[in-house]
């Protein structure tokens, strides 16, 4: 299956001391970003960031519609956005090779980044209750309207895939733009992807394409 072109719509920052968008998230009104050692909040309508919490935040972001999921050092922990409270943590299944985070069905599902795979876990023991598999490294995942869809980045080209949940067969595919990674990836549960630019310190909304 040869990709389709995706289509950048906008770019933000980088970012003042932010190296590295190491995840991304989206509450419904803010995405969030991991960047390091603070997750950050930012103004998809400004571009401006409007709240930074002090956790370790090296890889993937997920909101499950209460809480926010923060993987870093082979941990991923389960974070108050209003208090910055950690509230419990969990091993992330890759141990530290963990790539990516989403919430759906009641589960948390993790990026693989080498092992080329991703895991549904229990979000309260970490136990991985089903894994499919990529043929790329895997660096993001999200889910919308029912749709999973993850990043790759591997060599010098990255991809948004929508991928079968069960057997990870790939529906549909968009390349991003020669020199453009995808370190993080979310959906705003509408026209657009939101991706973390890697070591650039950006990030960037990418036209969803319309449903088949």
């Amino acid at each position: 299956m040869k990709p389709a072109q995706a289509e950048v719509i906008r770019e933000y920052g980088p970012f003042a001391g932010v190296k590295n968008v190491g995840g991304v998230s989206y509450d419904g009104e803010r995405v969030w970003l991991a960047a390091g050692e603070q997750l950050r909040a930012i103004d998809p309508a400004s571009g401006d960031t409007v709240r930074a919490i002090d956790v370790a935040a090296h890889a993937g972001t997920a909101f499950d519609g209460r809480h926010l999921y923060q993987i870093a050092a082979g941990f991923i922990r389960k974070i108050d956005p209003h208090t910055g409270d950690v509230l419990a943590t969990i091993p992330a299944p890759a141990g530290g090779d963990d790539s990516g985070l989403a919430w759906a069905e009641g589960s948390l599902w993790v990026g693989d980044h080498r092992g080329r795979r991703i895991h549904r876990i229990d979000p309260d023991t970490g136990d991985v209750l089903h894994s499919i598999e990529s043929n790329r490294f895997v660096t993001g995942v999200t889910w919308v309207d029912g749709e999973l869809w993850h990043a790759t980045w591997e060599g010098d080209a990255s991809e948004l895939r929508h991928v079968d949940a069960r057997t990870g067969e790939v529906i549909e595919s968009l390349a991003m733009p020669a020199g453009v990674f995808v370190s993080g990836l979310e959906s705003d549960g509408g026209d657009r992807f939101y991706c973390g630019g890697g070591g650039s310190g950006k990030l960037r909304a990418v036209r969803r394409p319309k449903a088949r």
